[in-house]
């Protein structure tokens, strides 16, 4: 039987080389992830997941739970990966929606994340950050060789949930065409083969991490070093026996900041690749004068995977994203009617591909909503296409903020904020920030009399949202500036703080 993405994989595995090394010394071959992700596939056969059906997991990194989206794609399943910074009120929103059949936790969460998913009909085993726990317990009777699920190109391998203008997270469908198409374009324009070691610092419930870093990995038989979390000592420390390094902004700010980057210690590198969030040009310029390596930045988002790319030869032009990709179209349009414009002009971004993805799940109409008539699809992002091809992201048309590369919505920091008792309302915004991109602010209007302070607001907040959602400042003004109809003018606001952290990038 034929399984699209890991039919891919498989054929780029050579079962005695190195796929993944930690930094305390475990390491796994290609051949042991054919025979780990196997057992788990077998594991998820065996407690009723059946191709289709979702597994969400809320893990922390691992090499076992990257294992485990890889046998959900061999089992037919739908990966659903979630943030683990997610609240239980945030989970059971995720959980009600998917409706998984499975869902793998952390020991430490088991109890709370069971009392939610029990509710929805899923059941719940476990994993930690070493490789125990009950799912890998299930493993060991399963046997290694798993006959692979027949899946198509058009059939779904994940969802991954975003933030959109409206209401609540919605579930972008990613198939086995839209993860093999991106990946093995990447593989190409990015040069990469056997050869190569990634340090790979991100998290795996995220596209980055999980699908640019990972699979463009799988898809050329090279290896990484699998670190749980960014640290620049470690990440200096390898950088001598690693060729490539991908990181969000943030990873390369703290990078600068350190003594220890050099030119000598990244002599034997080939490639940085920044993403997630803008990199600042000031970043761009002072990690090239410190390493002679221009770092290359691309755009993509969670619907359509990579968009576009700085060439890996060529100039690679800070405060750019580079050109599109091979087979993805991309066009910048009047907001208003959609009508194309000419290069130098500012619009909405559009892009159509085999990258882009099947849609919202279980939202037809705002799916119907989002893609145009000829299959463009309408990304939210504002830009622009200069006189040479590349392209530049100006902003965001949905006031979507991305802090330390995540997305925030903020609509739903709002309601929050707006229920607190002494709230009139709130506008939340994204104002630049030296290590996250953004900063999540609150501008509040407090009632009168209200006694409700800054303190008050955050610890509010700490048991409803995700910490990255949380604001980092909460400002109280008299009025929230609006326009002659009455929409809050969040443009005006960003203007206003636009330097409430900048103190920060000399402290």
């Amino acid at each position: 039987m034929s399984n699209h993405l890991f039919d891919a994989i498989r054929a780029a595995a050579r079962p005695d080389s190195c796929f993944i090394e930690t930094l305390d010394g475990r390491r796994w071959t290609y051949g042991d992830m054919l025979a780990l992700s196997g057992r788990l596939a077998g594991v998820l056969d065996t407690l009723g997941v059946r191709p289709g059906d979702r597994v969400a997991a809320q893990v922390e990194k691992s090499p076992e739970a990257l294992m485990l989206y890889l046998a959900c794609v061999r089992a037919g399943a739908v990966y659903l990966p979630l943030n683990t910074a997610y609240t239980l009120a945030e989970l059971d929103y995720f959980i009600g929606d998917a409706e998984p059949r499975l869902v793998v936790c952390t020991p430490k969460a088991h109890a709370g994340i069971a009392g939610v998913a029990v509710g929805h009909g899923a059941h719940v085993e476990t994993l930690d950050e070493t490789g125990g726990g009950s799912l890998m317990e299930l493993s060991l009777a399963e046997e290694a060789d798993f006959l692979d699920a027949e899946r198509g190109p058009d059939d779904l391998a994940a969802i991954l949930y975003t933030s959109g203008t409206t209401g609540r997270s919605k579930g972008a469908m990613l198939t086995h065409g839209n993860l093999l198409s991106n990946a093995a374009t990447l593989r190409d324009c990015w040069r990469f083969s056997r050869a190569d070691r990634l340090i790979h610092a991100l998290p795996i419930f995220h596209t980055h991490g999980l699908f640019v870093a990972s699979n463009v990995v799988l898809l050329s038989g090279a290896s990484m070093y699998f670190l749980a979390r960014f640290d620049a000592e470690d990440v200096l420390r390898l950088l001598g026996a690693a060729t490539v390094m991908m990181g969000v902004p943030t990873f390369y700010v703290r990078l600068v900041q350190h003594d220890g980057l050099t030119r000598e210690r990244t002599a034997g590198m080939r490639l940085f690749v920044s993403g997630s969030a803008p990199l600042l040009a000031e970043t761009h310029r002072a990690f090239e004068a410190k390493t002679g390596h221009a770092i290359l930045e691309r755009y993509g988002m969670t619907e359509t995977n990579m968009n576009t790319s700085n060439p890996y030869d060529g100039e690679r032009l800070a405060g750019t994203v580079g050109f599109p990709l091979p087979g993805v179209s991309l066009r910048v349009t009047d907001p208003e009617c959609g009508r194309p414009l000419s290069d130098g002009e500012t619009g909405m971004i559009e892009v159509k591909g085999p990258n882009v993805f099947k849609g919202y799940w279980r939202m037809p109409e705002k799916t119907k909503a989002e893609f145009r008539t000829d299959g463009f699809f309408i990304t939210g992002d504002l830009g622009r296409i200069d006189e040479r091809g590349y392209v530049h992201i100006v902003g965001r048309g949905k006031d979507l903020v991305i802090s330390g590369g995540y997305n925030i919505y903020p609509k739903e920091v709002e309601t929050e904020i707006d229920g607190m008792p002494g709230v009139v309302e709130s506008a939340v915004i994204g104002v630049p920030h030296p290590d996250f991109g953004e900063g999540v602010t609150a501008v509040v209007v407090r009632r009168a009399g209200a006694s409700l302070d800054e303190r008050a607001v955050l610890d509010g907040l700490k048991d409803r949202l995700a910490r990255y959602k949380q604001p980092k400042r909460v400002i109280f003004v008299e009025n929230l500036p609006r326009n002659t109809m009455g929409k809050v003018q969040k443009n005006v606001l960003r203007d206003t703080y636009a330097a409430l952290y900048s103190g920060l990038a000399d402290a």
